[in-house]
């Protein structure tokens, strides 16, 4: 996993005051402060001027990476309540912190280093969420609330672990949605951007999903074909890719990092707007409206760069793998251990599965691990 890191400047994006309003409803259009927000996150950089392609589009491809984007919290914090951007003070405290995630990145030791260490800009966003206008995902609806399963969490849960369908789509090696695939995680967040006339494809580097998005102006298929992905279709408007993308299942998530979480319902409707700012940058927007999940539309937004010397990596998983198996027997082992204890006269908990251990098996500091207490 190791990649090398070539020092690169640090940029400030140049921001003004934007009133907020209250948030709309769902199914409502966007609110006149989101868009003011959005206009002033995809502006491009001062001289830039916009590529075109060999038949006129605008120029979007490359190899870009979400870890531009670590370090701004998907939730705002309390704190900052409306306030969509950072001050003076709190920029340059952000952008010290940024120094010390790719040092600390850069020197790490294990299967994890450098990832993380190709950020190269700082930002004054205080929330990947722009709308609405506390910054904050919305809440689930009753009838989403419904939908709740420990299959939510796959392996980052406790189980129960019977079939492979009590497991994420993303511990199956199968999707981790479109949302999960290009918000910023510990490791994997390189996307891969390709045109042709008629058509933009989008590959992920974790999961290896690839998106084919028509810009020829054909419709979507009928209602009744469901994808993992959807159904998207683009057109350009300026030099921004405008995507609509329907049709999904009900299987998918995009509440948590990778892809975890409440599931969304068929109804989601997901519109993408992709404008390069720069040389090296692309700024990213998706807009959620599902309303049989959460109370209200929400809109993400997050910079893409492609840093000096950028590369997807492969990622080999695939639903065969060692994990669903392994996963899956040591939970039976655990049923013939209960059950030989409780011949015994012995009644116990089912073993922690967690353990209150992190992504490297190592204890989390003011954790005691369950296990230990039995």
């Amino acid at each position: 996993m190791t990649r090398r890191l070539r020092a690169s400047g640090t940029a400030v994006l140049g921001l003004v005051g934007v009133a907020m309003v209250l948030v709309p409803a769902s199914g409502q259009a966007q609110s006149a402060a989101s868009k003011a927000i959005s206009a002033q996150l995809s502006a491009p950089a001062k001289g830039y001027l916009q590529p075109k392609t060999e038949w006129g589009d605008p120029d979007i491809s490359g190899v870009w990476t979400s870890d531009a984007a670590l370090g701004i919290p998907r939730e705002r914090p309390e704190k900052f309540a409306d306030r969509a951007f950072l001050n003076d003070q709190e920029f340059t405290d952000a952008q010290k912190a940024d120094a010390q995630r790719v040092n600390s990145s850069v020197n790490a030791i294990g299967s994890f280093r450098n990832d993380g260490g190709w950020k190269n800009k700082s930002y004054r966003q205080t929330s990947l969420v722009i709308e609405p206008a506390d910054g904050r995902t919305p809440a689930f609806t009753a009838e989403a609330m419904k939908r709740a399963a420990p299959r939510d969490r796959g392996s980052f849960g406790e189980g129960p672990f019977d079939t492979p369908l009590d497991f994420t789509l993303y511990d199956r090696c199968i999707t981790r949605g479109i949302v999960g695939s290009v918000m910023p995680v510990v490791y994997g967040n390189g996307n891969r951007i390709v045109q042709a006339p008629g058509m933009v494809v989008i590959s992920y580097e974790m999961v290896h999903d690839t998106r084919i998005i028509y810009t020829d102006g054909r419709p979507h298929p009928a209602s009744g074909l469901r994808q993992w992905l959807g159904d998207s279709r683009g057109h350009w408007e300026g030099n921004t890719l405008v995507v609509e993308t329907t049709n999904f299942t009900d299987q998918t998530s995009i509440g948590g990092g990778n892809g975890n979480g409440l599931r969304h319902s068929t109804q989601m409707k997901l519109v993408e707007r992709i404008s390069r700012i720069d040389k090296d940058e692309l700024r990213y927007e998706v807009r959620v409206d599902d309303p049989n999940t959460y109370v209200a539309p929400f809109t993400l937004s997050l910079p893409l760069t492609s840093p000096p010397g950028y590369e997807l990596l492969p990622y080999e998983c695939h639903e065969g793998n060692y994990m669903l198996p392994h996963s899956l027997s040591a939970e039976r082992e655990e049923d013939a251990a209960i059950e030989a204890d409780r011949k015994k006269g012995i009644t116990r908990k089912r073993k922690s599965i967690q353990q209150n251990l992190d992504a490297g098996a190592n204890p989390i500091p003011g954790r005691a691990n369950p296990n230990d207490e039995q």
